[in-house]
């Protein structure tokens, strides 16, 4: 839906529809919602067992029928030289499956290449991950990655009914936040929901409150500066710190433009600013990023060139492998493989 606000919406569409596709393709169409015939919200948000009665399968048939062998070896182009986001293969003394925001995170690290990959691959190279847990907590896993799917279709189905509309106020905006939080609850149980979503759903808190105080005319600038403070307030701890770090760097990005030309001014500003050591670390950090991309410039002349050559394939890449390999490290050459993959 083009005018949901995105701090409802924390699935990347593009992983809805490719969901949605497979769904298309997978089997006769069923005679209950559709794109052209959505779902109502009410019947997505309570009862979401036989929101998809027909001979449809959900996304959760595909999690429990697919193998962990079905993913080719290699990685996606998006995906080479990253690492599979850690600390998710949680279990308490019985071994039974916790749910963490890590194993939300590690889903969407691979459904993010949903389009390179299909659908059922992506669910094969999630289900081989899994296998490092004993069970239960496999199986639990499992469902709890088909239960997800299936709530990201929903959610992909709950916007189509809401159609294109003008721009919402709050109260609309707070009815809609409230649906897909519910609709989260109907599809997950309660801790699963309450721990992948919990910091999503504070900072939707967060921006429907600053919407009803610029709204508010009966503020002065000074007064809606202080209820922005105490909303933010509101925020858990590690919210709150990672909000004031970025708006520190995105305050050091400007800095670090006007002392452009003095770096002992702007090393001192740093000083004060970060401390000692993040300082000196941060200063390191953006000299081997000026090293990186004055490599990076002198490697893409010459691969350019490279390219235009004329070089059978065969030959064109092993030549380009020893260019990278001229100019890069080991970890570098991961990274200028994984750049060039997507010019």
């Amino acid at each position: 839906m083009k005018y949901l606000i995105r701090f409802c919406l924390t699935l990347p569409l593009i992983i809805a529809a490719g969901i949605a596709f497979w769904l298309l393709n997978a089997g006769p169409q069923q005679t209950g919602a559709t794109a052209d015939n959505p779902v109502a919200t009410e019947q997505l948000a309570v009862a979401p067992a036989t929101a998809r009665s027909g001979p449809m399968p959900a996304p959760s048939d595909l999690v429990s029928k697919v193998s962990s062998n079905a993913a080719p070896e290699s990685l996606p182009p998006s995906l080479t030289g990253t690492s599979v986001p850690g600390g998710w293969a949680r279990t308490d003394r019985l071994g039974n499956l916790i749910p963490t925001p890590h194993l939300r995170q590690m889903f969407e690290y691979f459904l993010s290449a949903l389009g390179e990959e299909s659908l059922e691959q992506l669910v094969g190279r999630i289900k081989a991950t899994l296998s490092v847990l004993e069970e239960p907590a496999r199986s639990q896993a499992v469902v709890t990655l088909g239960a997800y799917l299936d709530y990201k279709l929903a959610v992909s189905e709950l916007e189509q009914s809401y159609g294109d509309a003008a721009p919402m106020g709050p109260e609309e905006m707070q009815r809609r936040m409230a649906e897909i939080h519910a609709l989260r609850r109907s599809w997950l149980d309660a801790e699963t929901a309450e721990v992948f979503f919990a910091a999503d759903e504070a900072i939707d808190r967060l921006q429907l409150e600053k919407r009803r105080i610029a709204a508010n005319d009966s503020l002065t600038a000074e007064e809606q500066a202080e209820a922005l403070r105490q909303a933010e307030s509101a925020l858990p701890e590690p919210l709150r710190k990672a909000r004031e770090q970025t708006r520190q760097f995105a305050e050091y990005e400007q800095i670090r433009q006007q002392l452009a030309d003095d770096p002992r001014a702007l090393e001192a500003w740093r000083r004060e600013t970060f401390g000692a050591d993040a300082a000196g670390r941060l200063a390191q950090l953006e000299r081997d990023q000026q090293a990186w991309d004055e490599r990076w410039q002198a490697y893409a002349r010459e691969r350019d060139r490279l390219l235009s050559s004329g070089l059978a394939a065969p030959e064109r890449e092993a030549a380009l492998d020893r260019l990278r390999a001229r100019h890069f490290n080991e970890t570098e050459r991961i990274r200028a493989e994984a750049l060039d993959s997507i010019r």
